[in-house]
């Protein structure tokens, strides 16, 4: 159960329960009628994953959904134990008269362009009060916020300076199944395409003043 999933593993396992593959997590969102529901679908969640739960599941409650994410925090990837969580908390909010539903979850990323990220790492993570991702303990790795609430920054090898504008943009990772619509939105309220050369991997999207995001999906990575 250890065994550690492809981003391919991951979707295909669990895409028909209502998870979506997410920056190395697998999220679904379970509509609920009232702070009260929410809190009794969090906590049967948490019976479900029983000892396995603080090390696996994170809830996040609301009065009109409960967002559960997945993730084998140790290593900060998915295993196969994620997956077989994912289908028994499935399988419980449906006997809760709950079901799963990818539709709303997302996540943001915040990557900043760099010559020597060596350099600036040190200052990002000592500024936003953030650690090393679990694995991830590099000159150049990704950073994340401890207490999961903020979100992850990565940062991008550049080749040349480039002082003419801010050297960061948004990274919105979104399901692999609505990344066609997120675009078609973004584009039809006065955004551009600037690349799809590494769809479906990521697009990139500038505004009318060129500033730049990137729509991003598990797809294209393995």
């Amino acid at each position: 159960m250890d065994r550690k999933l492809s981003r391919q593993e991951a979707s295909e396992a669990t895409g028909a329960h209502g998870w979506r593959f997410l920056l190395g997590t697998l999220r679904t969102s379970v509509p609920v009628h009232s702070l009260h529901q929410a809190a009794v679908a969090a906590m049967r969640a948490a019976e479900v994953c029983g000892s396995d739960a603080d090390g696996h599941l994170r809830s996040d409650i609301r009065a009109d959904r409960v967002v559960l994410t997945l993730q084998t925090r140790a290593i900060a990837a998915l295993t196969a134990l994620d997956a077989d969580l994912a289908r028994r908390l499935f399988e419980a909010m449906i006997e809760l008269n709950l079901r799963p539903t990818p539709e709303s979850v997302q996540q943001f990323e915040i990557a900043i362009d760099a010559l020597d990220i060596a350099s600036i790492r040190p200052f990002w993570k000592a500024v936003l009060g953030y650690l090393d991702e679990p694995g991830a303990t590099g000159p150049e790795d990704p950073i994340v916020d401890p207490l999961a609430q903020a979100p992850p920054v990565w940062f991008q090898q550049m080749d040349v300076p480039r002082p003419q504008r801010n050297r960061m943009h948004l990274d919105v990772a979104v399901p692999h199944d609505e990344a066609p619509g997120r675009i078609a939105a973004a584009l039809a309220a006065g955004g551009r395409l600037v690349s799809a050369d590494r769809a479906p991997a990521f697009w990139v999207l500038a505004d009318a003043e060129g500033n730049e995001v990137c729509v991003t999906t598990w797809q294209g990575r393995d």
